[in-house]
């Protein structure tokens, strides 16, 4: 930090086992990637090329090579992992990812159906490649179909005890599914009974938007795991993390 203060939180550094922002790369230019790092590198932890933008993205191995010199990791979102699966190039996958050094991995059904017991397959074989992610709540797309809390629960610790090391409690980038309703406001009971069954350095909480972010720190604290950020956004993100956005001015104010 530039300067002092006191009555600031503490987090925690890099690298992080909690306390994670986990930035939703659409598109972004190499150039953009030196930005991204020179501005906020510190508080970017990991770094999510969404759904297929890989295959079509310019400069991709300069990219990622940037971001890894960097220390933070990169991962393919789930989609490109279901895109693989469902054409039988499951092996492919997995060339690709010894070919650009990736080593953090997301494991999803959002797109296709993955019985449960094919998909904690993958989670186990993949955990021997690196760090799984593995998402759940992707299924509550479909709104005449919400998976019930405990039904999350269930496929949660499931997921962790396949390998995966953290959970990702799906939002999409429009933060309207899964966690959240239409309108993105947080599904408060679902949250809150998954935590009394897992724990929340275990879960990334995909937040895109600033009240969904506002509401994990508030009930968390500052060390919440954050999941879908825009790059532009990292730098308030972590000021209002820190209770220096008006948000959150009070939240750590002894009084």
């Amino acid at each position: 930090m530039n300067f002092h203060l006191t009555q600031i939180p503490e987090r925690t550094v890099r690298p992080r086992t909690h306390g994670l922002t986990m930035v939703n790369d659409k598109g972004l230019s190499v150039a953009d990637a030196r930005n991204l790092i020179s501005g906020a590198g510190p508080y970017v932890d990991l770094v999510k090329l969404a759904f297929g933008t890989p295959l079509v993205t310019s400069g991709l191995a300069e990219k990622i090579r940037i971001f890894q010199d960097a220390g933070v990791p990169v991962y393919f979102g789930g989609l490109l992992f279901e895109a693989f699966v469902i054409r039988n190039q499951f092996d492919d996958y997995l060339a690709l990812l010894k070919e650009y050094g990736i080593t953090t991995i997301e494991v999803s059904d959002g797109s296709i159906d993955i019985p449960h017991v094919e998909k904690c397959g993958y989670i186990e074989k993949l955990a021997k490649y690196g760090t799984v992610f593995s998402e759940v709540g992707s299924k509550d797309k479909d709104r005449e179909h919400i998976t019930p809390p405990y039904q999350w629960i269930k496929l949660m610790k499931a997921e962790l005890e396949a390998g995966a090391s953290y959970i990702v409690a799906e939002a999409r980038e429009t933060g309207t599914v899964g966690l959240y309703r239409n309108s993105g406001e947080v599904r408060e009971g679902l949250v809150q009974e998954i935590l009394t069954r897992v724990p929340a350095e275990k879960i990334l909480w995909e937040a895109p938007q600033k009240d969904q972010q506002l509401y994990f720190l508030t009930l968390i604290g500052a060390n919440a795991n954050l999941g879908n950020i825009n790059p532009a956004e990292v730098i308030a993100l972590e000021a209002m993390r820190i209770g220096l956005r008006g948000d959150t001015f009070d939240l750590y104010l002894k009084p």
